[in-house]
């Protein structure tokens, strides 16, 4: 049996406990992507209490970040976000490399879900049309941060159906007092 993921129909999502990791740097950028993404989680049914923001002051420090909320016990999930533009020089794909690989890492190594919601893009144009706040009830998935924490919710019930039969990992738990 195959199954399809579709950012625009979410899951049930209460009771869980998520981090947001938020770049300072665009902020007109990254705010809307935390609109986006809070949208998203409120409208799967989590609730704002359940949902802790952690700004950062750029996108290169998101891994360091997402590993350190993950380590905590406290989250089921963690939605990084962020926004690098290409500038004229080779640091935007070292920044984008670095930090792809390290949101990998982390969650590959705390087994805690994490997803990428650091927009890439060649202008502030760009970035700005695929955070789009016009209608978050609606039009949710046409803004990145929307489908970042869709994604999120989808991978903790995807790696709690595998572990169905078995002891489920601590931190798909829900957290005590949640």
């Amino acid at each position: 049996m195959t199954r399809s993921f579709d950012s625009s129909v979410l899951p049930d999502a209460r009771n869980l406990h998520v981090a947001l990791v938020v770049s300072q740097y665009h902020r007109e950028v990254t705010d809307r992507l935390r609109q986006g993404a809070m949208a998203g989680l409120k409208q799967a049914g989590t609730d704002e209490e359940d949902v802790e923001v952690v700004e950062v002051p750029g996108t290169f420090e998101i891994p360091l970040a997402a590993r350190c909320a993950a380590e905590s016990g406290r989250f089921n999930a963690i939605v990084c976000l962020g926004c690098v533009i290409k500038g004229d020089t080779a640091h935007f794909e070292f920044i984008a490399s670095a930090v792809a690989h390290g949101i990998t890492a982390a969650s590959a190594e705390t087994g805690v879900p994490m997803t990428f919601g650091v927009l890439t893009t060649n202008s502030l144009d760009e970035a700005m049309a695929r955070t789009s706040v016009e209608d978050l009830t609606n039009d949710g998935p046409s803004n990145k941060g929307w489908e970042a924490a869709a994604a999120a919710i989808g991978l903790v019930n995807a790696l709690t159906t595998l572990t169905i039969g078995s002891e489920i990992p601590a931190h798909l738990e829900p957290p005590e007092g949640g």
